[in-house]
């Protein structure tokens, strides 16, 4: 069965049941294997720009015909009995309904399966959907036993918190953008309170005063798309804000960078991945690899030995 993969997340579960695509999204970067794919999918914006020029970008874009391009012609030369598509976000992956038009448009006989998960659970169930769909039942089941006992360890392992701390999670950072969908029920899963969205919510820009206002205890930015270094890069977007530094989170030393393109913003199985690196924050209950999170002085490259005030981030050392 010939299989093409539109975004990354579905890539990853595909590759995790046994089935390997034949075609990928020019995101589609893990495992190693998905990387050896073509990609019948482009975009039209710098992924390497600010964050401030990227949601320039993309406003300009999805005024003018959207963010991503299909390489028609490839995809009617892969001629794919099934083309997994999400109904996510537009921005995130070219979306359901662009999909359907093109292979329309080619007339090609392809099942369209979508992808539109909005909880951990919700990815759980997608794998499963999925093994039904390539006759690989028995295999998704084994990934998803094994993926829910280890949701049960890292949540045995977390403190039973009755007022766990306040957290924001940023998966835009110019807007500030709060991060919703699985995130908010992820940080409920290891203890933490999460006051400024709903379980299931869509990911918002909010107003800076009222995630001032809101005082969160811990900090994580998670810029969807970007790994550690372009957070760092783009770091002034949250610490150059009014009243950044009279957030008890960063008086306190409790910001956090994660890597947002791999892990956090990334529904696939290595959303687990993503709760152990949660509760590491929260809790040190989990290890936090350095290439995975980093605590903000050092994602700044502030000097051991500086004092708060000093620091470009005017963030002290972490007192875990």
């Amino acid at each position: 069965m010939r299989v093409v993969s539109l975004l990354p997340s579905a890539t990853e579960m595909l590759y995790a049941i046994g089935v390997e695509p034949v075609a990928v999204s020019q995101e589609c970067d893990y495992p190693p294997a998905a990387c050896d794919r073509p990609s019948v999918i482009d975009t039209r914006i710098d992924p390497d720009a600010d964050s401030a020029a990227i949601n320039e970008q993309v406003a300009d874009a999805e005024a003018s015909g959207g963010v991503y391009e299909i390489d028609r012609e490839l995809l009617a030369d892969l001629d794919p009995d099934v083309v997994v598509s999400q109904g996510i976000c537009d921005v995130c992956a070219v979306d359901d309904s662009a999909i359907r038009q093109a292979v329309a448009d080619l007339s090609l006989d392809a099942r369209i399966v979508t992808s539109d998960p909005h909880s951990l659970d919700d990815v759980f169930a997608d794998l499963e959907r999925l093994g039904g769909v390539f006759g690989r039942e028995e295999r998704a089941r084994e990934v998803v036993s094994d993926l829910r006992s280890r949701v049960a360890a890292i949540t045995d392992a977390t403190p039973d918190a009755e007022d766990g701390p306040r957290v924001a999670v940023f998966d835009w950072l110019d807007p500030a953008m709060v991060a919703g969908h699985w995130v908010p029920g992820m940080i409920e899963r290891v203890g933490g309170s999460y006051g400024l969205a709903d379980p299931g919510d869509r990911s918002t820009p909010r107003e800076w005063a009222e995630i001032v206002a809101y005082d969160p205890e811990v900090i994580v930015a998670a810029p969807c798309g970007f790994e550690l270094d372009q957070t760092a890069e783009n770091r002034t977007d949250l610490t150059d804000r009014e009243g950044w530094r009279d957030i008890t989170a960063v008086r306190e030393g409790r910001v956090y960078a994660v890597d947002g393109h791999h892990y956090v913003n990334r529904p696939g199985p290595r959303l687990v991945d993503t709760l152990e690196l949660f509760a590491g924050v929260l809790w040190g209950t989990a290890e936090t690899p350095p290439e995975a999170v980093l605590e903000w002085p050092n994602l700044a490259d502030a000097r051991s030995g500086d004092s708060p005030e000093s620091r470009p981030d005017g963030v002290p050392e972490s007192r875990s």
